[in-house]
């Protein structure tokens, strides 16, 4: 009787530190989402906010890679945690049978962390070269049109590719993912969060880096792209978007070459 007494009460806990999870997760998006918000409107009078963001990010040597860093990780925390939820409900929901609680799901987050604080690092060393080679402007946004149309028409072509194809079937099915990786273990949850971290990045880094067509600090651009990652990896959603957002990447190449050409 005590036995199972003791048991509701720790399942009761379970629940509540599940629930606690939850919130703060949810409470970290926003947050990021503010904190973007705040980032993208200048907060001096009179200065606009591709003026406040140049003296901000630029120093005499350039552009100073610690404020970019910060500003990719919060862009990536605001953008890609969403994209992340139906993966860690379909994590939190093998409680059930005792395979996973709230430390093993903030296991799994810190691995997916991980991985996308590395790619954040080398966004940022991307940006940083880019806009010392006169690439990119202080806001981030490419400054060559020929560089906007290679980057669409290359963001087009992955969508259809086999790597990005075989990436997205792991975050389509979590649920088979897990049960080939699954381990018990805080250690074995966080390895099994970078790993789908990495395929992940593999779904959705040529779409992050669309970011240098129209500003890396572009909100519409982020809660567009936002809902677009989210969105592919649903699996009833999902297959309705990959192939039709490819299209429309290669028609913007296009439309944009036929601009730069005076065709059009």
């Amino acid at each position: 009787m005590l036995t199972r007494a003791g048991t509701v009460v720790g399942l009761a806990g379970s629940g509540r530190s599940r629930r606690l999870f939850w919130i703060g997760l949810y409470a970290l998006i926003l947050a990021a989402w503010v904190v973007l918000f705040r980032m993208t409107a200048s907060p001096l009078p009179g200065v606009s906010a591709a003026e406040y963001w140049a003296t901000l990010c630029v120093s005499a040597e350039g552009a100073d890679p610690l404020t970019l860093y910060g500003m990719w990780v919060v862009m990536t925390a605001a953008m890609m945690l969403p994209s992340f939820v139906p993966a860690l409900r379909v994590f939190g929901e093998i409680s059930a049978v005792r395979a996973s609680d709230s430390r093993s799901l903030a296991a799994l987050v810190a691995g997916y962390a991980t991985v996308w604080l590395a790619f954040s690092a080398m966004a940022t060393a991307l940006q940083v070269e880019l806009y010392r080679l006169g690439a990119l402007s202080s806001m981030g946004e490419a400054l060559s049109p020929w560089a906007t149309v290679v980057l669409m028409a290359a963001a087009g072509g992955y969508q259809f590719s086999h790597v990005r194809q075989a990436c997205l079937a792991r975050c389509r099915h979590p649920l088979v993912f897990f049960m080939e990786h699954w381990r018990p273990g805080l250690p074995a949850a966080f390895a099994t969060g970078a790993r789908l971290g990495v395929f992940c990045v593999g779904c959705c880094w040529v779409l992050m880096l669309l970011g240098f067509v129209g500003g890396a600090m572009s909100l519409m651009w982020m809660g567009v792209a936002t809902l677009l990652m989210t969105f592919e990896k649903l699996p009833e959603i999902g297959r309705f978007v990959t192939k039709p957002l490819g299209l429309l990447l290669f028609l913007g190449a296009a439309t944009q070459a036929a601009q730069t050409l005076n065709l059009i």
